[in-house]
């Protein structure tokens, strides 16, 4: 079995929060599941959300709701991904953005001007890996490979062109160990720390990397999913450390050759990741 590799990345991003919606519109602080699929979708050239408003529509009027999804979920809900982020420590620089919407309908006040606030991710940057385990991760590796798409990809909205670069397909090599450094996200439920002081960690790290050893993380709720019926988002806790870690599920661990840049590569050869 082999692993796609690709970076993605842009000069912004917004990735819509949705509980907010009055003075100011939220990004999530990263990208998600439901987000990926989405871009994924565009390139492969399958309906997204624009298609449920006629489908809608109809269950109104037949007086009932169906489970359904857009078409770029239905297909695409079953890829395994693991998403590697390259910004320092996971965090994404953001800004408020503040702009006009003059459409003429965007507001019912005078002129018909809306004035838009918005909180972009600056810069952001992954790498993001897919197992080539079924058909549409095999569709997708080809148009990746092959420098493709039916729609422009954006991450979040159309405001923020997606730059894709081809890293190249590597085989899955899986790591069989009791402790782990994680360099992808990982959902929080699933796993154990392993603290500074604790024993396991000493037959892990010598005492001189002990004292030096000092840990970060990163952590968010993050859409991991979407409801059949009124496709709202499914939230799951992410983290992202690089601290020692044990899965309390029996997680499958997989290495991949680190390509951040050479000294990257000179200290750290390979990459651990999990998919989800």
């Amino acid at each position: 079995m082999e692993i796609l590799k690709f970076k993605l990345s842009g000069k912004s991003a917004f990735f819509k929060k949705p509980e907010v919606n009055t003075y100011c519109y939220f990004t999530y602080g990263n990208i998600h599941r439901v987000a990926l699929l989405g871009i994924l979708g565009a390139i492969l050239g399958y309906k997204g959300y624009s298609q449920m408003q006629d489908i809608l529509s109809n269950k109104k009027k037949k007086g009932k709701l169906e489970p359904l999804y857009p078409e770029f979920y239905e297909k695409l809900k079953d890829l395994k991904i693991a998403i590697l982020p390259l910004n320092p420590k996971g965090i994404v620089t953001k800004k408020i953005q503040i702009f006009n919407n003059s459409v003429g309908y965007a507001s019912k006040e005078q002129g018909g001007n809306l004035i838009v606030k918005e909180q972009w991710l600056e810069n952001p940057k992954w790498e993001i890996c897919i197992l080539l385990d079924c058909e549409e991760a095999i569709k997708i590796k080809e148009a990746i490979q092959n420098h493709k798409c039916e729609f422009y990809p954006y991450l979040g909205t159309n405001d923020h062109f997606a730059d894709i670069e081809y890293l190249g397909v590597e085989e899955a090599q899986l790591v069989i160990q009791d402790d782990y450094r994680i360099d992808s996200f990982m959902e929080k439920d699933n796993i154990e720390f392993i603290e500074k002081n604790s024993r396991q960690l000493r037959k892990i790290l010598s005492e001189d990397e002990i004292e030096l050893y000092s840990r970060f993380k990163y952590e968010e709720a993050l859409p991991k999913s979407i409801d059949a019926e009124v496709n709202n988002y499914k939230l799951e806790r992410f983290v992202y450390t690089n601290g020692f870690v044990k899965f309390l599920d029996g997680k499958q661990v997989y290495s991949i050759l680190n390509q951040d840049n050479k000294e990257a590569i000179e200290a750290k050869k390979r990459k651990n990741i999990v998919f989800y």
